[in-house]
């Protein structure tokens, strides 16, 4: 039985690992086709390169990957991009990204993940977001440095404290820091940040929610559980919910 038990564990371990593969492979791809396949050059493809290596996806796999997202070699990213709105459990606000090829098996699969929620008509809460460029960073903690300063410097609009508990990427010992800044900036923001003394750990545009509800610590792991149901889904990009 014992055994048994180790063998399960070990597939859903694998499992697991590849989903994770998965999303680092097509994030490759998705990056590569809106900044082009140079990593010096594109900062989310960067980003998104380093993220595989350090979970050791095979070189060829990454290179496939840049490859079909800038259309090398004929082989081009053919992925519908939809946004999900919709409310979690306790009525909290939810955006979902979705890279997909094929609508007609990932909008059941949504509207199933949203039974204990609700799948919101389109609209239906984007005003609760703000939509901007996000940069996620850290450097070796020890340093005198000054958030807002480098926040100017780097060309962002605001800055918050970024602990590992909000992001694992965030070492222990590290200074960690959320750069917020317009769409069109991610690129200048991230690229100033790698080239003074900072490690750039995501680089995207994402949604900021304005206002968050109240809840009760029971309430907060049942929204948990919830988004992370939908972020499990393979399809799945990313997940924006209004909490604190």
């Amino acid at each position: 039985m014992g055994r048994q038990w180790l063998h399960a564990k070990r597939l859903v371990a694998g499992a697991k690992k590849a989903k994770t593969n998965t999303k680092l492979v097509r994030d490759i791809a998705l990056a590569a086709k809106s900044g082009g396949a140079d990593p010096a050059m594109n900062a989310r493809l960067f980003v998104a390169v380093e993220k595989a290596k350090k979970v050791s996806v095979p070189k060829d796999a990454i290179q496939r990957a840049i490859n079909k997202g800038a259309g090398v070699g004929g082989d081009k990213l053919a992925l519908e991009h939809i946004v999900y709105e919709g409310r979690a459990p306790h009525n909290v606000p939810v955006i979902v990204e979705v890279y997909t090829d094929n609508v007609q098996r990932t909008a059941p699969e949504i509207r199933v993940l949203f039974r204990h929620g609700q799948l919101a008509s389109s609209g239906a809460n984007k005003f609760v977001f703000d939509q901007v460029g996000l940069v996620e960073a850290h450097r070796p903690a020890g340093e005198n440095i000054d958030l807002e300063e480098a926040a100017i410097e780097a060309g962002a609009a605001d800055v918050q404290p970024l602990t590992r508990e909000q992001n694992d990427d965030v070492p222990a010992d590290a200074i960690g820091a959320k750069f917020i800044c317009e769409r069109a900036d991610v690129a200048t923001v991230s690229k100033w940040l790698s080239a003074n003394g900072w490690t750039v750990i995501t680089s995207d545009i994402g949604y900021l929610p304005k206002v968050f509800p109240e809840l009760t610590e029971a309430q907060l792991e049942e929204v948990g559980e919830f988004l992370q149901a939908l972020e499990e889904n393979d399809d799945v990009h990313r997940v924006w919910a209004a909490l604190k």
